[in-house]
């Protein structure tokens, strides 16, 4: 290794030792995350949640499933678990917005204040 790359190598692993200093793009990315990520782990969770229900309510209608399960006609019980996952389903977008828009409410004014005074002060 040649001096240009062991002082390349010991600035790099130096760096991962330097405390970083929190800026005020950092507190507006902090801030941002803090809106985005209820509603979009909501909408992961909640969505997984529908499309389990709907697949097995199309289990239950297509397979023999409901014969191993003891039930004599799955067809009506497989389509209402179905349409209740499709349900589900459709209103997860409306649901996403819904908390998305109540945190805007909750942190707006913050991140607005934070990013004009970055703004401004470029």
């Amino acid at each position: 290794m040649n001096k240009n790359d062991q002082q390349f190598m010991a600035q790099k692993i130096r760096t991962q030792y330097v405390e970083k200093k929190s800026t005020e793009i950092d507190e507006l990315r902090a801030l941002d995350t803090k809106v985005k990520r209820p509603a979009n782990v909501f909408s992961y969770v909640f969505g997984s949640i529908s499309a389990i229900i709907m697949g097995a309510g199309m289990s239950l209608v297509m397979t023999d499933i409901g014969a191993t399960l003891g039930i004599a006609s799955a067809m009506v019980p497989g389509i209402a678990i179905g349409v209740v996952g499709l349900i589900m389903a459709l209103i997860n977008c409306p649901m996403h917005n819904g908390i998305l828009n109540s945190r805007k409410k909750k942190y707006g004014e913050q991140i607005i204040a934070l990013s004009d005074k970055i703004m401004n002060n470029k």
